[in-house]
């Protein structure tokens, strides 16, 4: 190993994806400037302190109050022994010039008045956990799986007029896991938490600021997830700093929560002298800005404008580099991470694998050891919308299992016919067998994200030619390694250059957060964007397989014209089943 700058990044999510397990962890990655990984250690909060803080898949519950918290001492104390771990690997610290990294995303923690005299004070003759455990207002921090805030998600969405108009403000309609009503239910059912609250961070800029040895400044992009910031006019939303602390709190909560960096790079200070004397890191080495979670994954390639990554695991997330912003109360849109001017818009579904599975089950067992034998052959014996014959119907359907996000529909399974010509004479129909069900599933969540998306996407540069859709499509997950599924996908949302399975490793937030170190303190000034400096460095050969050409002239289109009676289904739907 040479003697060139190395960047760490880490990830602070409650679950990870290692392989095929859910590991609930904080995980770090060293890169080389070449972007060649050095080293990566992690702590898993269950293995490590499950005993201790009575904790399970990272969290602890209290199921009475729907809410969904995990202990802040758990994560101070992780931090010190990840890096015990990364140095017992022989990671040479001394050569580290950058950190940033990522932290689960809405997820606040509560600090009181002795925070930034103690975290300026760190000594590194002892733990973080020693010197920290009297600098917190509160002893937990609220995770993303919390629904405790349903009252305050009502008064979020009514306050501005509606659904829409706060999605049109801050990026999304109010959500159970987003901060602003977090905040709003901990200064009314915590009073003394709040009151006794000096500043708030989200799970990114609590890790910033135990490097930093101060209070960092919540990230750009991070704000986006909490419902109280105005994206249009890069501030504060003061109308819904009224509604979370009374208009005359509002100074107070802007105290708690502090000023915001436009700017996604650049460095926000020199490392703690504690990480200097107990781990041997270079005084030099800088700390980034952190991010949230969803935001570092899509840092963890160059991803171009108009390109997407579909993650297929238990659960589905739609992530798409975009430079329009038309938000809508079924999805999100976020401030790009590195990106001014751009968004990151997601799509969380609840119903993905497990639906999948679901469908598959209902098959006959296949003979042989792989279980998605007979699923797979029915997706591609299937044709297109199992239309056979001109004049045969297109087929519809919702598969949940599980109650839906995205539409806001409770558990079950409906099944529709339509014209395939134009999707007229939408028809509810009865079972139509399980044959056709594995084709029709898949098309449905890619027909979900293609209705959603398709706004925001672009005739494909150079080729006028071709539709409006994504430049490429990156699979992530256990169902990116399913050809069957794949092209599916392919099929329905298109993919100019193809469709791709994308595989950056155990854990591509950790990877984004080490990126983005990189890109904040070797870009030449604020304008050379991440994409130009990572694309230059990226080897794509040894992170992605072309896995289905995508775009099919003919078959894309057909997907197209039924699609307006997809969004007429999914109304119909919610009509009479909506949560």
């Amino acid at each position: 190993m040479g003697a060139g700058p190395l960047y760490l990044g880490f990830d602070l999510s409650t679950q990870q994806l290692k392989g095929k397990l859910a590991v609930f962890a904080l995980a770090s990655i060293v890169i080389a400037s070449d972007l060649k990984v050095i080293s990566e250690a992690k702590v898993d909060f269950d293995a490590d302190f499950g005993a201790k803080y009575k904790i399970t898949k990272g969290v602890q519950t209290n199921e009475d109050e729907g809410e969904v918290y995990a202990p802040v001492a758990m994560w101070v104390e992780a931090v010190d022994l990840v890096l015990t771990r990364l140095k017992e690997k022989g990671c040479p610290m001394d050569q580290i010039k950058g950190i940033s990294g990522s932290g689960q995303q809405h997820s606040s923690v509560y600090w009181n008045e002795h925070a930034e005299l103690a975290l300026k004070k760190l000594d590194g003759g002892k733990t973080l956990l020693d010197q920290l455990s009297n600098a917190f207002a509160y002893e937990f921090t609220p995770n993303w799986q919390d629904h405790s805030t349903q009252t305050e998600c009502d008064h979020f969405d009514a306050h501005l007029g509606s659904k829409q108009k706060l999605a049109d403000a801050t990026g999304s309609a109010a959500h159970h896991r987003f901060t602003g009503t977090q905040i709003l239910r901990m200064r009314r059912r915590r009073p003394e938490v709040y009151s006794k609250t000096a500043r708030i961070s989200l799970a990114s800029s609590f890790l910033a600021s135990l490097f930093l040895g101060a209070i960092a400044p919540i990230d750009i992009s991070d704000v986006t997830g909490m419902n109280l910031w105005d994206i249009a006019g890069e501030k504060w939303n003061e109308t819904l700093l009224e509604l979370t602390a009374t208009k005359e709190g509002v100074p107070e909560l802007r105290k708690k929560l502090g000023d915001v960096p436009i700017d996604g790079g650049g460095s926000l200070g020199g490392i703690s002298s504690y990480f200097v004397q107990r781990y041997g890191f270079s005084a030099d080495c800088q700390i980034a800005p952190f991010t949230g979670d969803n935001p570092a994954t899509i840092l963890s390639l160059p991803l171009r404008p108009h390109d997407a990554i579909v993650s297929l695991g238990t659960s589905s997330t739609f992530l798409m580099n975009t430079p329009n912003y038309k938000p809508d109360p079924s999805y999100h849109f976020m401030n790009h991470p590195t990106t001014k001017g751009h968004f990151m818009f997601m799509l969380c579904y609840k119903n993905g694998g497990l639906a999948r599975e679901k469908v598959r089950d209902k098959l006959p067992k296949p003979s042989g050891s792989d279980p998605w034998e007979n699923f797979n052959k029915h997706v591609l014996e299937t044709p297109p919308l199992d239309i056979r014959k001109e004049g045969d119907k297109a087929k519809l359907g919702l598969y949940f299992p599980l109650p839906e996000i995205v539409p806001n529909i409770k558990a079950g399974t409906w099944r529709y016919t339509c014209n395939a010509a134009d999707g007229s004479d939408l028809k509810e129909t009865s079972d139509w067998g399980s044959e056709p069900d594995p084709r029709i599933i898949v098309e449905s969540q890619a027909l979900s994200m293609r209705l959603r998306s398709h706004n925001l996407v672009s005739k494909p540069e150079g080729r006028p030619q071709l539709p409006a859709q994504p430049r490429r499509i990156y699979l992530v997950g256990g169902g990116s390694l399913n050809p069957a599924i794949a092209r599916v996908f392919g099929d329905v949302l298109g993919g100019a250059e193809g469709v791709y399975k994308l595989d950056v490793g155990g854990n591509a937030c950790a990877l984004g957060g080490a990126y983005k170190a990189l890109w904040a303190l070797e870009r030449k000034n604020a304008d050379e964007s991440f994409d130009d400096l990572i694309g230059k460095r990226w080897k794509e050969e040894d992170a992605i397989q072309k896995v289905d050409d995508g775009y099919r002239d003919g078959v894309f289109q057909n997907y197209g014209k039924v699609l307006g009676a997809f969004n007429t289904m999914e109304n119909e739907i919610f009509e009479v089943a909506h949560n």
